[in-house]
């Protein structure tokens, strides 16, 4: 008990040490993660005003607050996630789980059958720490992002997904690009770099 106990001490002084969670905290960004897709942003000129986005795992809402800042009045977000959200102004939240038939029917309500461009997702599971645990259950996660995504994109559509790289990786790779022209993995300054987390980042749906 004790050693959980000092390894989340550290956690939290690295946290509250951690730049660009000063930088989020001086910015009115909801959290770190913002950072991540604003590098991506700036790589891959993804979001455009006026586009529809679909972002799943959205809590606490930093992808969320990027993207309707970059879509402007003309574009929407809509969010999902299990865990509650503050709203966000422009921000459309549907809580609960997106893989869940009626859950996935109120997004679609939502949408009322509006072309989507581009599905983000920042979700990651409760890491025990136990990898030949953590990886399944997060690759899982994003073949979940992925399926939605094939469900709802628009042909030319985009998506973004955390994923951790590791067993089970390349197939997602294949698979991801057998429905998308260009597929391609970043790895944004503002991911630690201990964590073996990557974004694929896909454009160019076929629909």
């Amino acid at each position: 008990m004790a050693k959980k106990r000092s390894s989340s001490k550290a956690w939290l002084k690295e946290h509250r040490e951690d730049h660009y969670v000063q930088q989020a905290q001086r910015e009115g960004y909801r959290s770190r993660a913002c950072y991540k897709l604003l590098e991506l942003q700036e790589k891959d000129r993804l979001i455009k005003p006026g586009m529809t986005i679909v972002d799943l795992g959205s809590a606490p809402g930093g992808w969320s607050q990027v993207a309707v800042e970059l879509v402007g009045h003309h574009g929407r977000v809509v969010a999902s996630d299990i865990l509650p959200m503050d709203s966000l102004a422009g921000v459309e939240f549907i809580e609960g789980d997106f893989t869940e038939d009626a859950v996935f029917e109120q997004i679609l309500a939502t949408l009322q059958g509006a072309p989507v461009d581009m599905v983000i997702s920042d979700m990651a599971p409760n890491m025990s720490g136990v990898t030949a645990v953590d990886q399944p259950k997060s690759m899982y996660l994003v073949e979940l992002a992925l399926d939605m995504a094939r469900r709802v994109l628009a042909p030319g559509g985009i998506f973004v997904a955390k994923v951790f790289q590791g067993e089970g990786f390349d197939e997602l790779f294949r698979d991801t690009r057998s429905t998308f022209d260009r597929v391609l993995t970043r790895k944004p300054k503002a991911s630690r770099p201990r964590s073996r987390e990557v974004y694929l980042v896909a454009s160019g749906f076929k629909g």
